[in-house]
C-alpha cells in the first residue's frame, strides 16, 4: 500500500525533531505533528527558560560579593517582569528555529494533535494521515499531586506566567525541579519554604552531594521541612496555607507542586494501534525503542528511561540512522553526565558511590573547599565538593560528582573521560590548569576511604 509519509513523528519536542530532520535527510518522506508548541518541554517551559531565570537569580550572590573585590555596588531591586519579557521573547525566538530547521529539511510540519486510528492510520487535527513507521515524542507533563485544594498551587508549567515575585513561596518536592526554583526564587527575592517527604534532597544522587546541598540551601536561607508529606492546601484570605500530614503547617502567597511527571500518553489511543504501556504508564519499548507494535518506535520522556533533552536528541538521531540511513546503531544509556542548576549547581556522571559499592570493593577520593570566588567575600556556604569513585580492581573512574561553582561546565570534560574508561591514574597523570577548581580532579591523591567491601567478599 502507498503511505502518505515513510514516517511520521507525532511530537515536536528536541527528540521528535531530530529524529524527523535526519530521517529527511536520509531520503525519507517525513510529517511530524504538534500541538503546543515546537521545542517541546525543553525549549518553552522547561530547560531553556529556567536556565534563564537561573542566570538571573545568579547576579544578586554576585553584587553580594563584590564589595569583597573592591566594588561598590547597590542593588536597587528585581523586577520579574522585565526578565520574563526578554526570557518569553528568547524562548519564541529558539521555538521558531525548530520549525524552520524542519521546514529547510524537507519534513511537512502539522500543527495539530495526532492520535491512532490504527497502527498505520493517524488522525492528524481532523485528517487522515497514513505512514509506514511511526515514532512517539511526545514527552512528559507535570502532575498535580492528588490532594485536597492542588488546584490552587502552580506547577512548574505555571512558573512561567508569573509577572510578580511572590514574597513567600512554598515548593512542595525533593527532587531536581523543586530544588532549582526554590534556589531561583530565594535569590531572587522571595523567602522560600521547601517541603519534601525524605531527610534529605535528590533522591538517587550520590549521597555526599546530598548532604552538601542540604547544608546548601539552609546557608541560603532556604526554610526546608523535612519528611513531611502534604495534607491539603486552603486559601485565607490573601495567602495559602498548606496543611502537612501528622500536624503542622507552612503558609506562602503561592505554592508550586514539583513532586513529579508522568509520560504524555493522552489522547493517544494506543490500543488502536496495539501499543502497550508499563504499570508506570510510560510506553513499554525494547532495545531499538520499538513499542509492542512493530512499525511503531517511542522515544524520549514518554518512555520514562532516563528524561534528559540530550538523550532523546541522541536517541532520535540514532534511531533515523537505523530506520533510514542504513546504519543502525544505538544511543547508549551509560555514563550519561547530567546536571543540576541549583545554588551551587551539581554535576554528576557514572555511578553513585552506593551504586558501584554494590558491585565490589572501591576507593572514594573525596575534597571538600571554599573557590577562589568566594574567598574574599562575607557570602557563606559556598562550599565546593568533589568526589570520584574507583574501582579497586580495575582503578577505572566509575563515577564523578561535583557541587559548586561550574560544575555543569566541568563535568561536561569530566563526562568524556568516564565514558571513555579512564583510570585514576589517566587523571593523575594529566595536567591541573591552576589556578581552577577543574584542577581538583586531577590533583587528588589520597583515598578518602573505600567502600563495598562486603559485597566484594559475599
Amino acid at each position: 500500500m502507498a503511505y502518505d509519509f515513510d514516517l511520521f513523528v507525532i511530537g515536536g519536542g528536541s527528540g521528535g525533531v531530530r529524529c524527523a530532520r535526519i530521517a529527511a535527510g536520509h531520503g525519507a518522506r517525513v510529517g511530524v505533528a504538534e500541538e503546543r508548541f515546537w521545542g517541546g518541554t525543553c525549549v518553552n517551559v522547561g530547560c531553556v527558560p529556567k536556565k534563564l531565570m537561573v542566570n538571573a537569580a545568579e547576579y544578586a550572590g554576585w553584587a553580594e560579593e563584590a564589595a569583597g573585590f573592591g566594588w561598590d555596588m547597590e542593588v536597587r531591586g528585581f523586577d520579574l517582569a522585565k526578565l520574563a519579557a526578554a526570557r518569553d521573547a528568547e524562548v519564541a525566538r529558539l521555538s521558531g528555529i525548530y520549525g524552520r530547521l524542519l521546514a529547510n529539511a524537507g519534513v511537512t510540519s502539522f500543527d495539530a494533535r495526532a492520535s491512532f486510528i490504527d497502527a498505520h492510520t493517524l488522525d492528524v487535527g481532523g485528517r487522515r494521515v497514513t505512514a509506514e513507521k511511526i515514532v512517539i515524542a511526545v514527552g512528559g507533563r507535570a502532575v498535580r499531586p492528588e490532594l485536597p485544594g492542588a488546584e490552587l498551587g502552580m506547577l512548574s508549567d505555571d512558573v512561567f506566567t508569573l509577572k510578580t515575585l511572590p514574597k513567600r513561596l512554598i515548593v512542595v518536592g525533593g527532587g531536581y525541579i523543586a530544588l532549582e526554583f526554590a534556589c531561583v526564587f530565594q535569590a531572587l527575592g522571595s523567602q522560600v519554604e521547601l517541603v519534601y517527604r525524605a531527610d534529605m534532597p535528590l533522591r538517587g544522587f550520590d549521597q555526599d552531594i546530598r548532604v552538601a546541598l542540604k547544608a546548601a540551601l539552609d546557608a541560603q536561607g532556604i526554610h526546608q521541612h523535612v519528611g513531611h508529606h502534604p495534607a491539603r492546601l486552603d486559601r485565607q484570605g490573601d495567602h495559602l496555607r498548606l496543611s502537612l500530614l501528622g500536624g503542622g503547617a507552612v503558609e506562602g502567597d503561592a505554592v508550586l507542586f514539583a513532586t513529579g511527571r508522568e509520560p504524555n500518553t493522552q489522547g493517544l489511543h494506543l490500543d488502536a494501534a496495539g501499543v502497550a504501556c508499563t504499570a508506570g504508564g510510560a510506553i513499554e519499548v525494547d532495545e531499538d525503542h520499538r513499542t509492542t507494535a512493530p512499525n511503531i518506535w517511542a522515544i524520549g520522556d514518554v518512555t520514562d528511561k532516563l528524561n534528559l533533552t540530550p538523550m532523546a536528541t541522541a536517541v532520535g538521531h540514532a534511531l533515523a540512522d537505523t530506520l533510514f540511513g542504513k546504519t543502525p546503531r544505538r544511543a547508549s544509556y551509560l555514563n550519561v553526565p547530567t546536571a543540576v542548576f541549583t545554588s551551587p549547581p551539581i554535576g554528576t556522571v557514572g555511578l553513585t558511590e552506593a551504586d558501584a559499592a554494590a558491585c565490589g570493593p572501591v576507593d572514594i577520593y573525596l575534597a571538600s573547599f571554599t573557590p577562589m570566588r568566594h574567598t574574599l567575600s562575607q557570602r557563606q556556604g559556598r562550599k565546593t565538593l568533589m568526589k570520584l569513585i574507583v574501582c579497586q580492581e580495575t582503578r577505572k573512574v566509575l563515577g564523578a560528582h561535583m557541587l559548586g561553582e561550574d560544575a555543569a561546565e566541568i563535568m561536561q570534560g569530566i563526562g568524556i573521560a568516564v565514558a571513555a574508561g579512564l583510570t585514576k591514574e589517566d587523571f593523575d597523570r594529566t595536567i591541573g590548569i591552576h589556578p581552577t577548581a577543574a584542577e581538583e580532579f586531577v590533583t587528588m591523591r589520597t583515598r578518602t576511604r573505600e567502600a563495598g567491601l562486603r559485597a566484594a567478599a559475599e
